[in-house]
């Protein structure tokens, strides 16, 4: 056998050494396989979105009244719901209005009413107290000139915001009133209004 023969049948003879290796290496050195990297998309994708709470429902708006009794010389007296800034003149259209006997110039119908007001409408030549803010009848409501408020210095006939707030302003600069014609040196109060305001009016 030459030399060339030789090696042919050698590098013939390399081959299956080599793929022994190969598989030798394979089975002894294990390729391992990467961790498993979680597929964020796939999750957020997957995932159930929050729920959405329903807004909460509005409550219904509940229109605000007050309670008013009106009696004496009105066609219907009774109890009436009235809306909140309703006038006296309202308070009377609801009760029907003023009967033929009744002595209209004794109330002030442009005065705002409270809410469980009573208001007494006195015939013609009658000698009562008007109206009042709380439920009491008419001869049981004399207004006190030194610690009436505001609200019930107006239930008097021709006292509107201006002259109640004059009434207070006078007896906190000057003092209490020491009788009821001292009301006179209120300015806006003539000896007409004071005539109507007489029998209404006390001071202690």
């Amino acid at each position: 056998m030459n030399f060339s023969q030789l090696r042919t049948k050698a590098g013939w003879l390399l081959v299956p050494l080599a793929a022994i290796a190969l598989i030798a290496i394979y089975f002894l050195y294990p390729h391992e396989n990467p961790e498993a990297v979680p597929d964020a998309s796939f999750d957020l994708i997957e995932a159930e979105p929050p729920q959405q709470t329903e807004p909460p429902k509005q409550l219904e708006e509940i229109p605000e009244q007050l309670m008013v009794d009106v009696k004496g010389q009105v066609a219907s007296p009774g109890v009436f719901k009235l809306p909140i800034g309703s006038r006296m003149q309202d308070a009377i259209q609801a009760a029907g209005g003023f009967l033929p006997t009744a002595d209209d110039r004794a109330i002030n119908m442009a005065m705002k009413v409270q809410d469980e007001m009573s208001v007494y409408v006195p015939e013609v030549g009658e000698e009562a107290a008007l109206s009042g803010n709380s439920p009491t009848l008419a001869g049981e409501t004399l207004v006190n000139l030194n610690t009436a408020t505001e609200e019930e210095l107006m239930t008097l006939p021709g006292i509107g915001p201006s002259k109640a707030a004059a009434i207070i302003t006078h007896r906190t600069d000057k003092g209490s009133f020491l009788k009821v014609e001292d009301l006179k040196e209120v300015s806006g109060i003539g000896d007409k209004t004071f005539e109507k305001l007489a029998e209404l009016i006390k001071v202690n």
